[in-house]
């Protein structure tokens, strides 16, 4: 039965038909506003339509109809990623995952389970919980985010300098490639599989190499005890340097986060409040988990650390419900930058823990050279920045003044060893600083690699990689080499 909409748009139709419905289908003006961006708002751009598939089967057969026909296409989940992934910058159809919601099968004895791209990332824990179990990654937006979106960003989290990143914990993948084909990446969720490694290379591949619609993620024991402790500072640079010495000292902390005087600010000015002092530089929120037997020998040991960096307190968390209030007011950094200012831009860079001294007093000088304010919200323990520069759109040539600010402190990163992601991908927001790290021909090699799946550059085009000039020619010299 042929799907009645009202369009002279033969693709449209042809969309509509295969998602059977004209309620999952989206294409005038008014309703595509809400996916002109996503979290990164600097940058907008209307879609052609937007189509919510229901399986792998009707993302297949869409994919296929985009490729035969030439219209650039890219997949959403929930539209929280930093980086501007998926803005729909070509004007592309947009796959929107979200009705693949389901949590298909959870393997206790193995310790695995099976998910919808569209799945919430904390819905996981919570549907597993009761059983003592609970999915490691965990970024600040995973009551809102999918893990869909998580795969192709290879989200972090607070917790991920014990337990790592998005890519540590996923063991399979169906995934539909550009021409609509479905494969499946991982065998049976065994890790270490023979041939080379895709579930590496599509994990963090920002989209632009296949559509994943099912994964299999690993998930783990609940730790036997925990403890969390606030240790705060009177000046940034004993907090920073506490850092350094606590990871030196052998301690691996499942979380060891900082957050300077102006990210203070914003979190207590915002939703959850906890008292932090309103005159100290820094506040480091550190958290041990595992056995019982050793969790006060590495408090202890973390606390005189701190003491000989001049800490000026310490607060341990009395029980489970202050534990999640210091982590609310730490989850909810980004967005509390609204009780304190009109705009903001986050940046998120990666350094060697030994460097934090130098570059937060580098990026200090960004801010005081701009004229913006710079507050910095960070999982110090791996060296994960989160510059986070305010600025008022209204006012005019501010937020172009915000995006140089947010770009130099990418160099700085750079420039001391580090790179210019961690966790939010680069998208378009970073991708011109893609060259502060690669050169031409590295950049070409990755390109190579996004051509062998993405023939047609149809799928997420104009992400990631830097815009066109001298790595074009390269690449046509060395065809043209190829040739003779």
């Amino acid at each position: 039965m042929a799907v009645k909409i009202k369009t002279n748009d033969k693709h449209i139709q042809a969309l509509a038909e295969i998602v059977g419905s004209p309620r999952l289908i989206l294409f005038h003006q008014e309703d595509l506003i809400a996916y002109d961006c996503d979290g990164f708002t600097l940058h907008k751009h209307l879609p052609k339509a937007v189509v919510f598939p229901k399986d792998t089967q009707e993302v297949s057969r869409l994919v296929r109809y985009c490729s035969d026909n030439d219209l650039p296409f890219l997949a959403r989940g929930a539209g929280t990623g930093l980086s501007g992934g998926a803005i729909p910058v070509n004007g592309e159809v947009i796959i929107s995952l979200v009705k693949m919601k389901r949590l298909l099968s959870v393997d206790f004895e193995n310790r695995r389970a099976v998910v919808e791209p569209g799945y919430v990332n904390l819905k996981l824990t919570n549907s597993i919980s009761d059983k003592g179990y609970y999915y490691a990654p965990d970024p600040s937006s995973q009551y809102c985010c999918t893990i869909g979106g998580n795969v192709a960003e290879n989200a972090g989290g607070a917790h991920c300098l014990k337990y790592g990143v998005t890519t540590n914990h996923i063991l399979g993948l169906e995934v539909v490639l550009p021409n609509g084909d479905i494969i499946d990446i991982g065998q049976n969720g065994i890790q270490d599989a023979p041939g080379y490694d895709l579930l590496g290379l599509l994990t963090g591949s920002e989209g632009t190499l296949g559509i994943v619609t099912k994964i299999t993620v690993r998930i783990l024991k609940n730790p036997e005890a925990k403890q969390t402790v606030l240790a705060y500072f009177d000046k940034v640079i004993d907090g920073s340097q506490a850092v350094s010495d606590i990871i030196s000292a052998g301690i691996v902390p499942a979380a060891l986060e900082m957050m300077d005087k102006t990210a203070i600010e914003g979190v207590e000015a915002a939703a959850f409040p906890v008292g932090h002092p309103k005159d100290i530089e820094a506040v480091l929120l550190i958290e041990v988990d595992g056995i019982s037997a050793g969790i006060e020998e590495q408090i202890n040991q973390i606390l005189e650390v701190c003491k000989n960096r001049n800490v000026r307190e310490v607060r341990a968390a009395r029980d489970e419900q202050e534990r999640g209030r210091w982590w609310a007011n730490r989850k909810t950094g980004f967005g509390a930058m609204g009780a304190i200012s009109a705009d903001y831009l986050v940046q998120d860079g990666v350094i060697p823990r030994s460097k934090l001294p130098e570059v937060l007093s580098r990026i200090n000088k960004i801010s005081e050279e701009s004229g913006l304010r710079i507050a910095n919200i960070f999982h110090a323990g791996d060296g994960n920045l989160h510059p986070l520069v305010l600025f008022d759109a209204r006012i005019p040539g501010q937020s172009e003044k915000a995006l140089a600010a947010g770009s130099a402190c990418l160099q700085v990163c750079a420039d001391v060893g580090g790179t210019i992601t961690g966790e939010h991908g680069v998208g378009i927001e970073k991708k011109e600083e893609m060259r502060f790290v690669f050169n031409d021909e590295e950049i070409i090699a990755q390109t190579n690699v996004r051509d062998v799946f993405n023939t047609k550059n149809l799928l997420n085009a104009g992400k990631l990689f830097p815009s066109p000039g001298r790595c074009v020619e390269i690449k046509k010299e060395m065809k043209a080499a190829a040739a003779q």
